[in-house]
C-alpha cells in the first residue's frame, strides 16, 4: 500500500470491526492508510498531539470513529484543519443514537462531516475520503466514477433477477 494519506482512528480496540469498513474502501481506491486508537477522554493530550502532526506527517484526511459520548471527531476538528469524517459507533443501549447526535452537533467553526452509524457509515467514511483526495487525483476520480457506474450496473442485475423470479422477464 502507498503512503497513508487518510489515518483511521478508534476511541477503543473494540471500534475495529466497524471501522475495518473504512480501511476496506480506501483498499479498493489504492489508497493509503494507518490505523490507531487515541481517545478524546482516556487520552487527551494523545489526540491532540496526533490531530496537530496529522498534516506534517502527508495526512489529508481523518476518519475518527467513536462511541457513548463520541466526542473524538470533534477534538480532532478542533486541533487540525484537515477534514474529519465522524463515524458513529453503536457501543451503548442507545444503538449509536448517542454518538451520533455527539458527532453530527458540532458548534459553528468545528466541522465534521459526519456518516451513518456503525458498518455502513465506516464504508461511507472510506469513500468520502477518497472522494476529497480524488478532487487532486484524475486517476482516483475515474476509479470513484467507476464505482458509482458499477453500483448502478448492480442494481440492473438485481433488477432482472427479481423480474426473472416473479415471471416478469
Amino acid at each position: 500500500m502507498s503512503k497513508p494519506l487518510v489515518s483511521i482512528v478508534m476511541g477503543s480496540d473494540s471500534d475495529l470491526e466497524i471501522m475495518r469498513e473504512a480501511a476496506t474502501a480506501l483498499e479498493g481506491f489504492g489508497i493509503g492508510y494507518e490505523i490507531d486508537v487515541t481517545s478524546a477522554h482516556r487520552s487527551p493530550e494523545r489526540t491532540a498531539d496526533f490531530a496537530r502532526h496529522a498534516a506534517r506527517r502527508g495526512i489529508r484526511v481523518i476518519i475518527a470513529g467513536a462511541g457513548g459520548a463520541a466526542h473524538l471527531a470533534g477534538v480532532i476538528a478542533a486541533h487540525t484543519s484537515l477534514p474529519v469524517i465522524g463515524v458513529p459507533i453503536p457501543s451503548t443501549s442507545l444503538n449509536g443514537l448517542d454518538s451520533l447526535l455527539a458527532t453530527v452537533q458540532m458548534p459553528a467553526g468545528i466541522p465534521v462531516a459526519t456518516v451513518a452509524i456503525g458498518k455502513p457509515g465506516a464504508t461511507n467514511a472510506g469513500i468520502l475520503a477518497a472522494q476529497i483526495i480524488g478532487l487532486a487525483s484524475r486517476t482516483l476520480a475515474k476509479k470513484l466514477e467507476a464505482h458509482k457506474q458499477n453500483l448502478a450496473a448492480s442494481v440492473e442485475e438485481k433488477s432482472k433477477k427479481l423480474k426473472m423470479t416473479l415471471g416478469e422477464g
